[in-house]
C-alpha cells in the first residue's frame, strides 16, 4: 500500500447510484453519500429497484467502500426526550439504508448534552446506540466522529468516545477522526510530524487505533482551539498543505479511507483540485 484511499463526499442528487459517476469526476476513490435527505427527520427507504441499481453500478466501478453520513439534526445526548426520540429513529433508519446498500457504515456526530449533563447523556447515548446496533443486525457501523468541541458537545475529546465504546460493548461501532475537528477541539495545536505521532499515541491509548476505519480530511477555516467547526480546502486553511503533508507519512494511518469533505472552489462540495491535492501528500 503506497497510500490510503482517498474518496469525498459527493451528492445523490438524481438517484443514489449517480454519486460514482460524480466521485469518478473528480477521482475519488471511496464515497461518503446522504441515503437520504439531511433536511428531515423522516428517513426514505431506497425501494428495491433503487437498491438493485445501485449494487449493480458499484460492481461496476473500483470506487468503494461507501460511506453513509447521518444528518446533522441527529442529537442522542439531548435531554429533550422528542428530539432524542426523533434522533434514534433517523439513525435507526439511516444504518437500514446502509445495510440495503451494503455500505461499510454510517458516521454521525454524536451531539450534545444541551438540556442534561454529559454525566446523563453519555450512559444515554451509548444505550440508543446499543439497543439500534441489536435492532439493525447485519455488518454496516455506526461510525462515532469526534467533535469540534465547545458548549455542551460530546466526543471532543478521546476520552468521552471511549467511555462511550466500552458503554456500547459492539465491535460494530467505529470511530471517524476528523482533522479539523481535533484542531479546532484543541487536540492538536499543528499537524506536524510530531504532532501527529503523539495525536496517534494518544489516540491509540484510549480508543485504539483499531476502532477508526476512517479519516474525514479536512482543513480548518479556525483557528486552534476555536471550537468553531467551519471546514477549508486543503492547503487553504489553518492546517495548510504541510499539515496534510505530515499526516500523510503517518503510514499508521493508511489502512484507513480518508474523505475529504471540503467546500472546494464553487462551494459545492469536494472537487478534483482538492483531492489531486490531498493525493499529492503522499508523494
Amino acid at each position: 500500500m503506497s497510500r490510503p484511499k482517498i474518496g469525498a463526499h459527493v451528492s445523490a442528487a438524481g438517484g443514489l447510484w449517480t454519486a460514482f459517476d460524480r466521485a469518478n469526476a473528480i477521482g475519488a476513490e471511496c464515497i461518503q453519500i446522504f441515503g437520504s435527505t439531511p433536511r428531515s427527520w423522516s428517513v426514505k427507504l431506497p425501494n428495491p429497484a433503487e437498491v438493485r441499481k445501485f449494487r449493480e453500478t458499484a460492481k461496476r466501478t473500483a470506487i468503494g467502500p461507501i460511506y453513509l453520513h447521518a444528518p446533522y439534526l441527529i442529537n442522542l445526548g439531548s435531554g429533550e426526550k422528542r428530539l432524542f426520540g426523533a434522533s434514534q429513529a433517523s439513525l435507526k433508519g439511516h444504518l437500514k439504508i446502509a445495510e440495503m446498500l451494503g455500505a461499510k457504515g454510517v458516521i454521525f456526530h454524536i451531539g450534545s448534552a444541551k438540556g442534561s449533563t454529559k454525566g446523563k447523556a453519555i450512559p444515554q447515548i451509548a444505550s440508543s446506540l446499543k439497543a439500534i446496533l441489536r435492532e439493525i443486525s447485519g455488518k454496516s457501523l455506526l461510525i462515532l466522529e469526534n467533535a469540534a468541541g465547545g458548549g455542551d458537545k460530546i466526543g471532543a475529546v478521546p476520552e468521552e468516545i471511549a467511555d462511550i465504546l466500552k458503554r456500547i460493548g459492539n465491535t460494530r461501532a467505529k470511530v471517524c477522526l476528523d482533522t479539523a475537528h481535533a484542531f479546532e477541539a484543541g487536540i492538536i495545536s499543528e499537524y506536524t510530524p510530531p504532532g501527529v505521532a503523539k495525536l496517534c499515541k494518544e489516540w491509540d491509548a484510549v480508543i485504539g487505533l483499531e476502532r477508526i476505519v476512517a479519516l474525514h480530511a479536512n482543513d480548518s477555516k479556525t483557528a486552534y482551539n476555536s471550537h468553531n467547526d467551519r471546514h477549508e480546502n486543503i492547503g487553504e486553511g489553518h492546517i495548510g498543505l504541510l499539515g496534510f503533508k505530515a499526516l500523510a507519512k503517518e503510514k499508521r494511518l493508511w489502512n484507513r479511507d480518508w474523505i475529504l469533505e471540503v467546500p472546494g472552489n464553487d462551494h459545492e462540495g469536494p472537487n478534483k483540485e482538492n483531492v489531486d491535492r490531498l493525493k499529492s501528500c503522499f508523494s
